[in-house]
């Protein structure tokens, strides 16, 4: 079968076609290598999809038309490209462009895939608001642009359920951390610091933030388990995370104690957007897709820093 995966040569993404091809499906990757982070990093994990025969295509879904480049009937789609994050320095027109109409473009050339079984929608809890803990039925509450054009794109692909022109489902993804991980994001930026000596930025009272760090193989699995049950995923939306939640200054206490450093901090006002709990509430996932994270924080963070040590 042919899987298409979006964002494939991004963090959570390159995971995800790695794992999803050893698998024995044949994955065919798009992206994009935009500059909000180095291109060289993207560019490795590329390679290294490559090596394991994965097609990676640079394709913008903005602007390009996949069927001028696609030949193959795909039977999934799984879309995790998109601008990320408050931690990016990004513009609304790049929110709005990347997220909501890349997601527009994308659908309207899986509305022509005549054996597509599912469209996978990779979503956040941003689109909850300031606390992240409720099941996936209660109200959307975004705080930043990020929240709010990633809530549209899910939206959107549900809707093409609702009128039955696919068959969709939104997976909203909880605090990811691992291996790959951006530059600019917390545990890249702690392990960096620790390991280098130097200041790491930390916003006011974002010691206090409460999360459910998810390691990305426990996300991986949790995407997965979608595959095979599309009369039970479509038109739905799964929370994917771990329910254990942790302080941002538990992870930097953690990032101590494995790379035998102290982490200087440099003290920043606070900044706009910011979560202050998120809690993945799995119920729905544990129900209909058997989903059960297992990494525990300690453990994910000493794979992730041993990955740093030996990559970067």
């Amino acid at each position: 079968m042919n899987v298409l995966v979006t964002g494939a040569a991004g963090f959570i993404g390159s995971h995800f076609a790695e794992e999803i091809a050893s698998q024995g499906y044949n994955v065919i990757g798009i992206d994009n290598f935009s500059n909000y982070y180095s291109q060289e990093l993207k560019l490795e994990n590329a390679r290294q999809l490559e090596s394991k025969n994965i097609r990676i295509i640079k394709f913008d879904l903005c602007n390009d038309n996949l069927k001028e480049i696609l030949n193959e009937e795909i039977h999934y789609i799984f879309h995790f490209a998109g601008q990320p994050g408050i931690s990016a320095d990004s513009t609304f027109e790049s929110y709005q462009s990347n997220n909501f109409i890349a997601t527009y473009n994308l659908l309207n050339f899986a509305q022509k895939q005549k054996e597509l079984k599912l469209f996978i929608n990779l979503s956040t809890s941003s689109v909850y608001g300031r606390y992240a803990t409720l099941a996936e039925n209660e109200e959307t509450k975004p705080v930043s642009d990020y929240g709010v054009t990633k809530l549209a794109a899910e939206q959107l692909v549900l809707a093409k359920s609702r009128s039955n022109l696919l068959r969709s489902c939104s997976l909203r993804l909880f605090s990811v951390y691992g291996p790959r991980e951006r530059p600019d994001k917390l545990f890249t930026k702690l392990i960096d610091c620790a390991l280098y000596d130097k200041k790491f930025p930390l916003f006011e009272g974002s010691e206090k933030h409460i999360r459910s760090f998810t390691y990305v193989a426990d996300i991986v699995n949790g995407i997965l388990s979608v595959i095979g049950k599309e009369d039970i995923c479509d038109g739905e939306i799964f929370n994917i995370g771990t329910e254990s939640e942790h302080t941002t200054q538990e992870g930097i206490d953690i990032i101590e104690r494995i790379t035998n450093k102290p982490i200087k901090i440099q003290h920043l006002p606070k900044r706009p957007g910011d979560q202050l709990r998120t809690s993945a509430n799995i119920n729905k996932a544990r129900k209909l897709l058997n989903y059960e994270p297992r990494t525990s924080f300690y453990q994910g963070l000493e794979n992730q820093t041993e990955w740093f040590k030996n990559n970067l």
